[in-house]
């Protein structure tokens, strides 16, 4: 029997083709409807780590995105000596060497499947919870750190630091309020790069 050399139809494929001229993982793809996209490449022996967390990177826009599995938070995991280890801090190390015990890797670009070393740091739990944007889900204000109080019918400003709230005011807009929780916030953290850039 002649040996098939035709290769599947899907641009840059490569693969046998099996039916209908595609490899079985494309014409998977189509008999169930899916759309045809390129197939997930799997890590092969002798790979060094570093191709294959490229493996699974896209670098065309200013963030890393990792593009293979992530958990329901968004971060990236790889598997590493049998153990799934966050992709961010597998990237970082590859850059910058061991993270010491204890030691969280703080996404300065808030995008959680990011593996670009330069869009990553070293932080304590505290320092990483600083570097937020926005508000909480269903915040009325928009504002981080802005709260609506029924009873005064005004808006309340506080922020939280080292397990304490610290309550600074009641203001009549929303604009006033959030000028008091950004200037709290730059006097007593570390890691709020959305604050600094906003503070006037």
């Amino acid at each position: 029997m002649a040996e098939n050399k035709r290769t599947c139809t899907f641009d840059g494929c490569g693969k046998p083709s099996r039916a209908g001229g595609y490899c079985g993982g494309h014409y998977y793809q189509q008999w169930h409807g899916k759309p045809l996209t390129a197939l997930r490449r799997h890590a092969k022996h002798g790979m060094t780590m570093r191709d294959r967390l490229d493996m699974h990177t896209n670098k065309t826009g200013d963030c890393w995105i990792w593009t293979a599995w992530k958990n329901s938070k968004g971060y990236g995991h790889i598997n590493v000596g049998g153990k799934l280890r966050g992709a961010h801090r597998v990237a970082y190390e590859l850059a910058h060497g061991p993270i010491p015990k204890g030691v969280e890797i703080d996404h300065k670009c808030h995008t959680r499947a990011c593996v670009r070393p330069d869009h990553l740091r070293p932080a304590t739990h505290k320092q990483n919870l600083e570097n937020q944007v926005g508000a909480r889900p269903g915040s009325k204000s928009g504002v981080r750190g802005v709260y609506w109080n029924a009873k005064s019918q005004k808006w309340v400003a506080r922020v939280g630091h080292n397990g304490q709230i610290a309550h600074l005011g009641l203001y009549a807009t929303i604009e006033e309020a959030e000028v008091v929780v950004i200037a709290k916030r730059n006097e007593l953290f570390t890691h709020n790069d959305a604050d600094r850039i906003l503070e006037v």
